[in-house]
């Protein structure tokens, strides 16, 4: 087997009801446990990643600055502190399969799981070669931020890409749009 899945970032705050909650989270989070159930067998490796942000400080920046607002480009609200419960994976993902666990953005801004490392400490990119693996398919929320991040730097591993259709979701139509676009000129098979 030479594919591996990577579900990026289907966590409560990222689901509705949570701080930076996107429209259809749940339901996308639900359609990729369906997925792995389905075709967990056919990949060497299942792999979930979540931001994973510490509870003190502006995690380099990430963060908007007490009693700032933040822009939602390179700022944002508190999310995914790993002492709450908003970095949870959402409850509709259903994690039994996952055979990789990747946090990122420990102390930083962090978008892509290639950033992140598992529960061992290594890279995702080390982990995915060591396992022979040479093509990913990636799900995960939102397809406009951290899933575009994810898609970028597998191409740029050498890893072919195929995004999932129906299994990720975007903050906004005109950036995921905008997203799936860059993402089909580096190479990746895209479908919304």
């Amino acid at each position: 087997m030479s594919d591996a899945l990577v579900v990026v970032d289907v966590q409560n705050d990222f689901v509705e009801g949570g701080s930076l909650g996107v429209e259809g989270g749940r339901e996308v989070a639900r359609r990729i446990s369906e997925h792995m159930v389905a075709h967990a067998a056919d990949y060497a490796a299942v792999v979930a990643s979540r931001d994973w942000h510490e509870p003190h400080g502006d995690n380099g920046g990430h963060f908007a600055a007490p009693g700032a607002e933040p822009d939602f480009s390179t700022t944002w609200p508190v999310h995914c502190v790993s002492t709450d419960d908003g970095s949870a994976y959402a409850p509709e993902l259903d994690v039994s399969r996952v055979t990789h666990h990747v946090r990122k953005g420990m102390g930083e801004p962090a978008y892509s799981a290639f950033e992140g490392v598992t529960d061992d400490g290594r890279g995702l990119a080390d982990v995915l070669r060591g396992l022979g693996v040479t093509s990913v398919d990636v799900t995960g929320i939102a397809t406009d931020y951290c899933v575009r991040a994810t898609v970028l730097d597998a191409r740029r591993e050498g890893f072919a890409v195929r995004l999932l259709p129906g299994l990720h979701a975007g903050v906004a139509p005109e950036t995921s749009e905008a997203a799936l676009a860059e993402m089909a000129a580096a190479g990746v098979e895209v479908a919304p």
